[in-house]
């Protein structure tokens, strides 16, 4: 396993190749060290704490929008801050990084307010005490009709480049989230997001797996053994509906056990729909922790 590990941890040079390698490897080599299951928590509002305590969740991860209000006063912040800290969860991540108006691709593409914005989020996060920000942002990043995807491409990997360093300055790791074709028409796959995480090459902008887009995309466990060396956070729902866990009985262990082959020890947060987050919230974790 050792030798195939590494060299699927260099830049593959025929993917098709790689990628039979990879699903060889998660295949037919089931004797790993098992790890330990991951913090799990749910992409929700802070207010939502006490149901999630009680079920046996570890945090919550809130919404940049609306917790961090970037486009908002200090004052206004504060005041948020102050009133979370009472909650019986901490935060401990943030999705919905950029709104859709501040286009990071595209002849509309407004990378300089992007990182004037990016400076008041990861220096708010840090504040929070929080060190993940996801990058998904759908609206900010989907490609113009008519515009080069390449050069779409391009774009993004220099700002990427440029974000890095704001993020490190604050102790923040901003995490690259592969979204489905439904949501958006650029970065659709981990393999996607692992060549730009690659290129831009900064310890601060990583990879996140999101385990219902990647099976909306069928795109196999096989992806997270190619790209894990990049992988700080990982988001679950199942397939139908974007359910939570334990609804639709969809199997994800074949995912968990990639994430275990590459020795991820992030957390896990379930980013889904609930119904009745009081009645599922205990079938949600007990499903991830008897599939984990």
């Amino acid at each position: 396993m050792a030798s195939k590990r590494n060299l699927l941890l260099k830049k593959p040079t025929c993917m098709s190749a790689i990628l039979v390698l990879a699903m060889l490897s998660f295949s037919f080599d089931s004797v790993f060290k098992p790890l330990p299951q991951p913090e799990i928590g749910v992409c929700t509002s802070y207010t939502n704490a006490d149901v999630l305590a009680k079920a046996g969740y570890s945090f919550i991860e809130e919404n940049v929008q609306s917790f961090l209000v970037p486009t908002k006063s200090e004052e206004e912040f504060e005041k948020i801050l102050e009133d979370a800290k009472n909650a019986a969860l901490p935060i401990k991540s943030f999705i919905i990084f950029l709104p859709g108006n501040l286009k990071s691709v595209g002849p509309d593409a407004v990378h300089a307010e992007i990182l004037d914005y990016a400076e008041i989020v990861f220096r708010r996060a840090r504040k929070a005490g929080v060190g993940i920000v996801v990058f998904g942002s759908s609206g900010s990043r989907s490609v113009p009709e008519g515009f080069s995807k390449e050069e779409a491409r391009k774009q993004f990997i220099q700002l990427g480049i440029a974000l890095g360093p704001i993020a490190a300055r604050h102790d923040v790791v901003l995490v690259l989230e592969p979204l489905n074709k439904k949501e958006c028409n650029f970065i659709n796959s981990v393999l996607e997001a692992g060549e730009i995480v690659e290129e831009v090459n900064h310890p601060n902008f990583q990879l996140l797996v999101d385990i219902y887009h990647m099976k909306m995309e069928g795109e196999g466990p096989e992806s997270i053994l190619l790209y894990g060396r990049f992988v700080k956070h990982a988001h679950v729902a199942e397939k139908e509906g974007r359910a939570v866990p334990g609804t639709h009985g969809e199997d994800i262990h074949p995912y968990y056990q990639a994430l275990q082959h590459v020795g991820y020890q992030g957390k896990l947060s379930i980013e889904g729909n609930w119904v009745d987050m009081e009645a599922q919230a205990s079938v949600g974790i007990k499903t991830i922790k008897n599939q984990w």
